[in-house]
């Protein structure tokens, strides 16, 4: 057998050395990848441990998105390491809706750089010690936010 794989932790691993890390994380196996629940104000800390800790080394971050549930906006990190070849997913729930914000995770992936760049673009949210956080698709005046679902717009059409 190939070494990579013999590293490959489990779930239930995984959700040990999480809980070592984080012990008031909650998880969702429901989906394809295990799903990690934390406060948003536990994000940077809980992402640190999870690149660094040599047993875990979460080196990728493949994928960042926001996802607006209109009470609360929840950032979605999805994490792998390339090294062991485990995926996780993270979630991080922002309740202020108004002024959202959450440290950015570009110090510890250079990936997030462009997927912060859009999602303060499209939902708004502001990542805080992000290198220049900036509109990407929207001009520099667009008012709004048009990924959240309070955005309204002259030229939407209502179903």
């Amino acid at each position: 057998m190939c070494e990579i794989h013999k590293l490959k932790m489990t779930n239930e691993e995984l959700k040990n050395s999480f809980a070592q890390i984080f012990p008031a994380v909650t998880f969702d196996e429901t989906g394809e990848f295990l799903t990690a629940f934390i406060p948003s104000e536990a994000l940077l800390p809980v992402m640190k441990e999870l690149r660094s800790k040599k047993e875990l080394y979460f080196d990728y971050l493949f994928c960042l998105t926001c996802v607006d549930w209109k009470d609360h906006l929840m950032m979605v990190y999805f994490l792998n390491s390339k090294t062991h070849n485990h995926t996780i997913v993270v979630k991080a729930k922002i309740t202020d809706t108004i002024n959202p914000k959450i440290e950015s995770v570009y110090d510890i992936w250079k990936t997030a750089e462009l997927n912060e760049d859009e999602i303060f673009d499209l939902f708004g949210v502001n990542f805080l010690n992000h290198p220049n956080l900036r509109r990407i698709f929207l001009e520099d005046d667009w008012v709004g936010y048009p990924l959240r679902k309070n955005y309204v717009d002259e030229h939407m059409i209502e179903l």
